[in-house]
This record gives structure tokens, sequence and C-alpha cells, in this order.
């Protein structure tokens, strides 16, 4: 048993040290493949309208942010109504400091979720119609809530690999 920790840590640990960026375990699964596809087969069974047919932004204001999500087909009424109805769900739920669903989408704890859990009397969280769907507007009162927020919202770029920008913006 010796002999083989010494064999790692002389071997494989450099080797490991290189290429951390491609370690689900250290990147909170970001560069999975496999990662990536559980993300949007959990995300479709917990809101209940499909990603392919779907758009998600994650937007970081100077105040904290907005999750937005927008049916792809103007026309797709179906899927705006279950956008709608779910940002709304979020907004309770994330109030009351239940963050369960983002935790069963992405299989773990995203960052900042257990300050936000704390301080959510320091955040608000708004849902609103946009024409194809919804947004829910955060808001933070205190810089620990807004740092985690900022947090929470860059994991979900990175892990629901959106492409948006992680940085902040005004509007």
């Amino acid at each position: 048993m010796t002999v083989v920790a010494i064999f790692l840590l002389l071997c494989g640990l450099p080797t490991v040290a290189q290429d951390m960026d491609s370690c689900p375990l250290h990147t909170g699964h970001a560069n999975s493949d496999q990662h990536l596809v559980d993300v949007q087969k959990h995300g479709d069974e917990a809101m209940g309208f499909p990603h392919d047919k779907t758009t998600h932004r994650f937007r970081l204001y100077a105040d904290a942010g907005a999750i937005e999500v927008a049916a792809n087909d103007t026309k797709d009424y179906t899927n705006i109504k279950a956008i709608r109805s779910h940002l709304s769900h979020i907004a309770t739920l994330f109030s009351e400091g239940d963050f369960s669903v983002p935790m069963l989408i992405h299989d773990q704890v995203p960052p900042g979720v257990e300050v936000m859990k704390k301080e959510h009397g320091q955040i608000s969280y708004t849902a609103e119609e946009i024409p194809t769907g919804a947004r829910l507007r955060i808001k933070a009162k205190s810089d620990n809530a807004l740092k985690a927020v900022h947090e929470f919202l860059r994991f979900q770029i990175k892990d629901h690999h959106t492409g948006d920008s992680m940085d902040t913006s005004t509007s």
C-alpha cells in the first residue's frame, strides 16, 4: 500500500497538477461532456421545458444579476408559459433560501449558494416576463451577498456552457 502511495505521489501528482483545468472535480465538472449531458437532462426534468428549444442567459450586474430563459421559437407558447411558471417558482424558492433545484440540476452545491442561503434576507429575487420567456432578476443589498450571487452566476455560465460574459455590466 505504501509503495503504491509513493508511486502515485512521485509519478501521478505532477501529471494531475499539469492538467487541473481538465479535471472535472477541479472545474466543477465544467469540461466533462458527460456532465453537460447530465446537466441538460436534469435541467429538462427539473424545469419542465427542454434545453434544446430554449436559450439560457446569465447576466452579472453591479447590483447582482439575472437568469434569463427564452423560447427559441417566438410562437412556442407552451414553453414560454413553462419558462414563466418555472422562474416564478424559482423566485419563491430562492427567496426562502431553497436552492435544491440548482443542486439537483448540477449534481453539486454551486459556488455562492451557502452564502446566498445565509444572506437570503439581503437578496431579492423577482420573476419578470420577457417577450418569449422570463427573467429572474436578482438584487443584492450587501457586498457579501453580491459576491455570492456573482459566484453562483459565473458557475452557471461555465456549467451550462452559455458563453455569457463573466464581467459585470450596468444593465
